[in-house]
């Protein structure tokens, strides 16, 4: 039993040590071109937009709210 805990003692700090070293770093000012590229936009493909929003429709039973709302004063 001792042998297990120990074990996942060290997987748990080990993946704790990786999680530390990941996204760490910052976007210089001419990398930012980049990332607003058309190919980096989730929207792009309409029709998988529409099928994603279908999908989710069908299995949660809900719809809509995939838009910028308003503040909830009911003033949109």
């Amino acid at each position: 039993m001792k042998r297990v805990s120990q074990n996942i003692f060290t997987c748990t700090a080990i993946a704790a040590l990786a999680s530390f070293g990941v996204g760490c770093s910052t976007v210089e000012p001419y990398q930012k071109g980049n990332l607003s590229d058309y190919t980096m936009r989730s929207d792009r493909d309409e029709l998988a937009s529409v099928m994603t929003s279908h999908i989710q429709f069908s299995r949660e039973a809900t719809t809509g709210g995939e838009g910028v709302g308003g503040g909830g004063c009911g003033c949109n």
